[in-house]
């Protein structure tokens, strides 16, 4: 590696490693970590079990519900999903996996794309009987992608009105928010919060070892989650597993661990068969703070491919 290249790993292994400093562990228990997300002080497994993959089509229905109650037999409890996702498949599997006794494993999250009250409400509605339960512990918008939805939602008849209804009537515990674009937008919002006097329970934003180079999450949003005390809830640890194309020469154990490493109260990640399960159950038991060295050699590897967000597509959807 060019002695450039590796001054700007060095670097962001650093603040990586800073970050590091600031992890907290509630206990581990059977093997698996757990921490705190932030201020609610509720204990979830550093370990989630992202919605998405379970519901998808090539996936037996079968398949999607062991993966859910397999995760929560090991200690998993911090299950991720998305009012949108696979047109409901994910939530409808999910809820049965969460009967017969299962519910009461788990830390329930979905999220919501309407920005207005009704709709917000419509979906949260919806989302409570696919899941087959009479609250959700933490609603978040789903991916915030333009400036102008903050004065959306928080406007009148916004959807942070509808959701604050639905959590006085006990439909719902926390309220966060979730985005891949860029990171400006979740600064935005958080902005617009604080005029509001409104403090987000949890944030939700792509963490890994090509999001540590471009545009990044990591060093931009990541800062100030920890100085609110805002939990922050990591996502496509292995960036949508693009991260592979860029034949980096990271295993998918390494991206675990890397997104571990920072001071994320979760990190979700998608499994549809058991045997990724099982390599991410391993992953998180065997997780131990990296050193800066350990980071910094990481981040030598990715830095070249992360260089213009080339595989992180996701930072460059368009929208409407």
């Amino acid at each position: 590696m060019q002695r450039r290249e590796f001054i700007k790993a060095a670097a962001a292994a650093a603040f990586v490693a800073s970050l590091g400093e600031k992890l907290t562990f509630a206990e581990t228990t059977g093997g698996m970590p757990y921490r705190i997300l932030g201020h609610t002080g509720e204990k979830v497994s550093l370990l989630g079990i992202g919605g998405a993959h379970i519901g998808e089509a090539y996936v037996p229905e079968a398949v999607g519900i062991q993966v859910v109650r397999t995760a929560l037999d090991a200690g998993v409890n911090f299950l991720d999903n998305a009012w949108v996702y696979n047109s409901g498949r994910s939530e409808l599997r999910m809820g049965q996996a969460l009967r017969d006794g299962y519910r009461a494993k788990a830390f329930l999250m979905t999220k919501v794309d309407g920005r207005d009250a009704q709709s917000a409400t419509t979906q949260l509605e919806e989302s409570l009987r696919r899941l087959q339960t009479d609250h959700i512990d933490l609603i978040q918008l789903h991916d915030i992608h333009a400036p102008g939805e903050a004065d959306q939602v928080f406007g009148p008849g916004g959807a942070i009105e509808g959701l604050l209804a639905a959590k006085k009537a006990g439909k719902l515990r926390y309220i966060g928010f979730t985005g891949h674009k860029d990171p400006a937008f979740h600064l935005h919002l958080l902005q617009v919060a604080d005029q509001h006097q409104f403090r987000f329970d949890s944030v939700q934003m792509p963490l890994n070892v090509l999001d540590a180079h471009y545009k990044s999450f990591g060093q931009q949003v990541l800062p100030v989650l920890t100085q609110k005390n805002i939990g922050v809830i990591g996502m496509k640890p292995m960036s949508a597993r693009d991260v592979f194309k860029a034949n980096t020469g990271v295993t998918g154990t390494e991206c675990l661990h890397f997104a571990m490493n920072l001071p994320v109260s979760v990190c979700l990640t998608g499994c549809d068969s058991m045997d990724i399960l099982n390599q991410a159950l391993n992953a998180a038991r065997t997780f131990t703070p990296m050193s800066q060295a350990q980071v910094a050699a990481l981040l030598s590897k990715t830095e070249a491919a992360a260089a213009n967000g080339q595989y992180e597509t996701y930072k460059f959807a368009k929208y409407s």
